[in-house]
């Protein structure tokens, strides 16, 4: 994640995001339809020996890279040290370095050109410039990188505005982000028809009183594990939605990392 200004003049606090919100988002259903689709999508070819996480938040994706990838090599940036903490506890063997890939975009020489993979999953609708933050992200790529990017597609909710998302994603609109980063697009397409549309249509319908309830899990008045074991309900019913369809509310792209000659930073 980076730093951004937000509605009003403020500007978001990661910190606060991952302490009050990381054990809902940790549980969210539609959160690990994400990390699952993205995933599959990063391994569909080949596994990964060094997989990186760009906009690594509290390293869900990490912990559950490392349960199906024992053998690759991990590592994740992450503006937030809150977050960049709770991933280093989580997956201890993973490199996470605290970075703003807006204001300070170079690698450290070990790491320029280091991932085979990487995945960058619900980040880019938080940022003012999709196509600086991946420009930047470059540096850390090898050659021929499999790049996946998840943003949201479909309407906005309440609380989608609440946590700071600028803008919501077509599968043309993602196109124009990762070609104009520079990077080689192979595919964008939506996903998530039927059941993932259906999940968001609740969230939208919930309005204000979903930031409502998130605040009182945060602050302790409700128990997260009764909020936790309500989402959880939705966890099979997701994993049945298409994984491609141009229906879904759920924007998918995979790009990689051309050489050096054929792309221009």
């Amino acid at each position: 994640m980076t730093a951004n200004t937000v509605a009003g003049g403020g500007v978001d606090d990661w910190d606060a995001h991952w302490v009050d919100y990381g054990d809902a988002n940790e549980r969210n259903p539609a959160q690990h339809y994400r990390r699952e689709l993205a995933l599959f999508l990063a391994g569909r070819f080949e596994e990964p020996s060094r997989l990186l996480d760009i906009g690594s938040g509290n390293g869900d994706l990490l912990a559950a890279a490392e349960r199906r990838w024992p053998a690759a090599r991990l590592a994740g940036l992450e503006l937030s040290p809150a977050g960049v903490a709770e991933s280093r506890r989580k997956v201890p063997r993973a490199k996470f370095e605290v970075r703003d890939l807006i204001r300070d975009p170079e690698p450290l020489s070990d790491d320029a050109g280091w991932a085979t993979h990487a995945v960058c999953s619900e980040v880019l609708e938080h940022v003012d410039d999709p196509v600086l933050f991946l420009r930047n992200a470059r540096g850390w790529l090898a050659p021929g990188c499999r790049v996946i990017v998840t943003v949201p597609g479909g309407p906005m909710s309440a609380f989608d505005r609440h946590i700071g998302h600028r803008r919501h994603f077509s599968p043309l609109d993602l196109n124009r982000v990762m070609s104009s980063a520079g990077l080689g697009v192979r595919l964008t397409a939506g996903a998530g028809f039927p059941f993932f549309n259906l999940y968001r249509s609740l969230v939208i319908a919930r309005g204000d009183s979903l930031i409502d309830d998130a605040t009182a899990v945060a602050r302790g008045a409700v128990p997260a594990r009764i909020v936790g074991a309500a989402m959880e309900v939705f966890r099979p019913l997701l994993s049945l939605s298409l994984p491609r369809s141009t229906l879904g509310w759920q924007t998918i792209g995979v790009a990689e990392e051309l050489p050096a000659n054929s792309a221009v930073r």
